[in-house]
Formats: C-alpha cells, structure tokens, sequence
C-alpha cells in the first residue's frame, strides 16, 4: 500500500465561471499545491482511472482531495460518488462536495453516496477565499491521508 502521492486538489466543475473565480481564490489564498480541473464527472473518472490523456501520472497525479460540483452534464457528481466509492483503489480519496444547493435532500443524497464533507459555494469572494484556504489546510496540509492500494491504470 501506497500513501497518495502528493497534495495535488482535484477541481471537478462545469460551470468555467465558477471554476476560475475557484482557481483565482487558490492564487490569492498562496496555496502552492497543484490543482488540475476537469469539467464532468465523465472527466474525473478518466482522470482516477489513468486513462486517455491522464495516463502519464507524473503530469496527473492522484489527487489528495477531490472537489466536486453535483450538477454536471454527462455524469453528475452523485454517479461520480457512487463511481468512485465502488472503485477499491481509489475509493479513499476525500470528497468534498462544493456545489449551490443547500436542499437538505441533496445534502443527505451527497453524503450517502459517499462526500467526507459537504460546503455551499459562497456568495462573495471573501467567502470563497476562505472556503479554499480551509480546504487546503485540513484536507491537503492537516487531514492524515488514506493509503490506497495501487495497481493496474489507476496507480501507474
């Protein structure tokens, strides 16, 4: 068993508004660690899997955390839970739900499906930058990361 292998964050988000503004609250915060995007849950499981163009894993590597939107086209963030949570190499790795609902069935269905936390997108961009400077200092900096089996595409 392997430790995963380095702070990078996952950004999974359809919306490119709300991925730059994201990515822009990152820069401003100083977080140093790598940050990859993909657009759909589609793209995150390429990405986990190794698979197409995130075969070469020192360009993609598995992620230390995942930060996943719900209402994606293609293969939303609950099919991507379920997905991902079935897969027992990467099944460990944190999930957490950024996303606009606060519907406490959403909530409930996120959590169930297998999300470590659940977090509305802020409003502001003062909200937004702390929402990512506290992601990165307990899911990246504090939070003891899982090990995970690795073999086949998904730990190449």
């Amino acid at each position: 068993m392997l430790p995963i292998p380095t702070g990078v964050i996952l950004l999974v988000e359809d919306n490119t508004d709300d991925a730059d503004l994201i990515l822009r609250a990152f820069e401003r915060a100083g977080v140093a660690n790598a940050i990859h995007r993909v657009e759909d849950g589609h793209q995150a499981m390429a990405y986990l899997a190794g698979e197409g163009k995130y075969a070469e894993r020192l360009m993609y590597p598995l992620p230390a955390v995942i930060l996943l939107d719900l209402n994606m086209p293609r293969i939303n963030g609950f099919q991507f839970l379920v997905w991902l949570r079935t897969q027992s190499e990467i099944r460990r790795i944190p999930v957490v739900v950024l996303t606009e609902s606060k519907d406490s069935a959403s909530v409930n269905r996120a959590y169930d499906a297998g999300a470590n936390s659940y977090l509305v997108k802020p409003a502001t961009s003062e909200e937004i930058n702390r929402v990512v400077e506290d992601v990165e200092r307990y899911w990246v900096g504090m939070n003891e990361r899982p090990r995970l089996i690795l073999k086949g595409k998904a730990g190449d």
